[in-house]
């Protein structure tokens, strides 16, 4: 989804509580790795890889300017021989230490990733999760977690593109220049405003 999508999507959902809800949970993980500086991990169950949300934190990252936002995709079933950006596997959580940040992404229930976040949290890792279940274990041990319930008006893909996108923008911006994404966010939201009225 690019910077026009994303912009016609949040005029769509103007007074519903996603767009507030996903800027809030983004704001959190940028304050987070900014702050910390110590990397972020980014990890998703054995069924489900979150590669889409990896490849857009990492253009944002680009955009923004904060390289910290690019993600360490770490994957279940890894192997040595895969491109290294792919072979990162379970290992590197157990290794992660305090300053360091854990996005979870979990649709449905989160038990094969439970050890592993427990580790994390208890070596001083910030645990960040988005799930489909709000009273889990994984959301417990989170200290920021953004549900979206079976059956809500966007899935979890839709909200992972209003969190990336949030999550480049929240802040202010390096040296204070405008940003590119800003600027493109405010081209797209006056292209697909209506006209004006006419005198």
């Amino acid at each position: 989804m690019d910077a026009v999508r994303v912009a016609l999507l949040r005029e769509v959902l103007a007074g519903t509580e996603w767009l507030g809800a996903t800027r809030r949970f983004a704001g959190a993980l940028r304050g987070s790795v900014v702050t910390h500086g110590g990397g972020l991990l980014l990890l998703g169950t054995p069924e489900y890889e979150p590669w889409h949300l990896a490849a857009h934190l990492v253009d944002e990252a680009a955009w923004s300017g904060t390289p910290e936002l690019a993600p360490t995709l770490v994957r279940h079933d890894a192997r040595p021989t895969d491109p290294a950006h792919l072979a990162v596997g379970p290992g590197r959580i157990e290794a992660a230490r305090r300053g360091e940040t854990l996005l979870v992404v979990a649709p449905g229930e989160s038990v094969p990733l439970l050890d592993h976040v427990h580790a994390a949290r208890r070596a001083g890792v910030t645990v960040l999760a988005l799930s489909t279940t709000a009273d889990d274990a994984l959301t417990t041990m989170a200290h920021e977690t953004l549900t979206v319930p079976e059956g809500a008006e966007l899935d979890l893909d839709t909200v992972q593109h209003l969190v990336s996108a949030a999550t480049g923008e929240n802040g202010p911006s390096p040296r204070g220049r405008r940003r590119f994404r800003d600027c493109l966010a405010r081209l797209a939201e006056a292209v697909t405003a209506p006209p004006p009225t006419p005198w």
